[in-house]
């Protein structure tokens, strides 16, 4: 078994290419959480 280490990007933009929003998260870390976060943190569900 191998190990991998590092880190994943999440970016939300906007159309024109602006960044709206970034999170930083381990590998490990499953992505529906830390995006889910963000977008309700952006439109305040």
């Amino acid at each position: 078994m191998e190990w991998f280490y590092g880190f994943k990007l999440h970016l939300i933009i906007n159309d024109q290419g602006g960044i709206i929003s970034v999170e930083v998260t381990a590998t490990n870390v499953d992505d529906r959480k830390p995006v889910s976060e963000i977008a309700d943190n952006i439109w305040g569900c």
